[in-house]
């Protein structure tokens, strides 16, 4: 069945929007509750990133779910992953997050968790919302949930990451710029690569409500590399604005994105004889990937785009590790969803078993020249069905002769479709993406 409110990751859009509305959460809140909750009094964590609607949507869900008989433990400011974390540690029933993740302020959402800390999946969204479109009833007095905030919430996340990193290793002589896009690492990251003995430089870590995401952050990587140089840091580390990606900078102040980390802890597992199943990507991960895996004979497969659907192929294929180029990484064998303070761990304990940079390890990786750009859509729809759009396709896949790749597909976060070409020839990539743009705007009316 077709999802009606949920997309890929949750529920998402701008503020006042009819489904980022206060009165559209509180019925959101009680549908989960009605759907997650299994006994009275379950528990729900609640989560959030440091958006300013943030404080109007946690108050909107706590009604919902409290009418339901759902007792809650805020979370307050929390990495989405910290709140999957936090989720399984306290044998609660769900987590929920209110994050826009990489979107800018006036963008807000809600994700979801099951009470092992995963994504929900789709019979359970679908689930919630067949309660959304049912009448609120609230539970007898004596039933209503109650509310705890936990104090010590940021404390635990802490730990539990430093705990990912080798006890016999530590950072000691390492400097790190840490970009937290102003948003929900800025008081949990530094205090982790501090503790570990790292020399921490910190950018977007003053967040005021309005600037998450804003010209910092894993979505806009220029301002780590600049404070990487100035800095004349070993290597940059940034997050985004829910915590749950990243992006590095090597000493030169070269991007590296999630495609070179997921090789870069790829062999470091294979070396230890940790590595279990193929490495997961989406359809958006480089050709280069895919072939550096194969140089050391570790086998690599490719779903849709969303981390849910990495998640659902490493627990199919029994892996542990899967991500995306705009640096999702997932590691199974240390959390159960995509964690940016996580796997930048595993990518420094990487370098230190190897003895060597983030340069030399990212260089063994060559990235195809891949060029994305995004058409916006005004209205919900799907481009890739119109005939002539079709056509425009197959044309670009016929001149680039079987030596790259045409991607054509809806965000589900963002109101616009995502035109992607891969191949050999940087010029010839960007003319093709532009020219099949160019065909989407004409047909779509843009």
């Amino acid at each position: 069945m077709k999802r009606k409110y949920f997309g890929t990751d949750g529920i998402r859009g701008r503020v006042g929007d009819p489904t980022i509305s206060p009165d559209f959460v509180v019925k959101l809140g009680w549908a989960a509750g009605k759907v997650l909750g299994g006994a009275a009094h379950s528990t729900v964590l609640i989560g959030k990133d440091t958006r300013i609607s943030g404080y109007m949507f946690e108050s909107a869900l706590e009604a919902g779910l409290v009418a339901a008989g759902m007792d809650i433990r805020l979370l307050g400011p929390m990495p989405t992953p910290g709140v999957a974390y936090l989720t399984r540690t306290f044998r609660a029933a769900a987590g929920i997050v209110i994050t826009a993740s990489h979107n800018p302020y006036d963008d807000n959402g809600i994700k979801f968790f099951s009470g092992e800390g995963d994504k929900l999946p789709d019979d359970v969204e679908l689930a919630i919302e067949a309660e959304i479109d049912l009448p609120l009833t609230t539970v007898p007095a004596a039933e209503l949930g109650r509310i705890k905030r936990v104090d010590d919430a940021a404390g635990r996340y802490i730990e539990f990451c430093k705990g990912s990193f080798p006890q016999d290793r530590s950072l000691r002589g390492m400097k790190i710029v840490l970009d937290c896009a102003h948003g929900a690492t800025y008081n949990i990251a530094p205090y982790v690569f501090e503790e570990l003995g790292a020399q921490v430089v910190t950018i977007g870590a003053a967040p005021d409500g309005l600037n998450i995401n804003r010209d910092v952050g894993s979505t806009k990587p220029e301002a780590l590399a600049r404070r990487v140089l100035e800095e004349r840091a070993d290597l940059g580390i940034a997050f985004d604005g829910d915590g749950d990606r990243l992006m590095m900078a090597d000493a030169a102040g070269t991007i590296v994105d999630g495609d070179a980390l997921i090789y870069i802890i790829a062999r470091s597992r294979l070396g230890s004889n940790c590595l279990a199943g193929p490495v997961v990507g989406t359809l958006m991960s480089n050709l280069g990937l895919e072939l550096a895996l194969r140089r050391i004979d570790v086998a690599f497969e490719r779903t849709q785009v969303g981390d849910r659907y990495i998640m659902e192929r490493l627990k199919e294929s029994g892996g542990i590790l899967g991500g995306e180029p705009s640096g999702h990484i997932i590691c199974r064998d240390r959390t159960s969803t995509g964690d940016g303070i996580v796997a930048a761990l595993q990518v420094l304990a990487a370098l230190a078993e190897r003895g060597c940079t983030l340069t030399e390890a990212a260089t063994e990786v060559d990235h195809y020249p891949q060029v994305l750009v995004n058409v916006r859509l005004e209205r919900r729809m799907d481009p890739t069905k119109l005939p002539a759009i079709q056509s425009a396709v197959a044309a670009v896949e016929a001149e680039l002769a079987g030596h790259g790749r045409v991607l054509l597909r809806p965000s589900g976060t963002e109101p616009v479709v995502r035109v992607m070409v891969e191949g050999m020839n940087a010029g010839q990539v960007e003319a093709l993406a532009e020219q099949l743009a160019d065909t989407v705007r004409s047909e779509i009316g843009a």
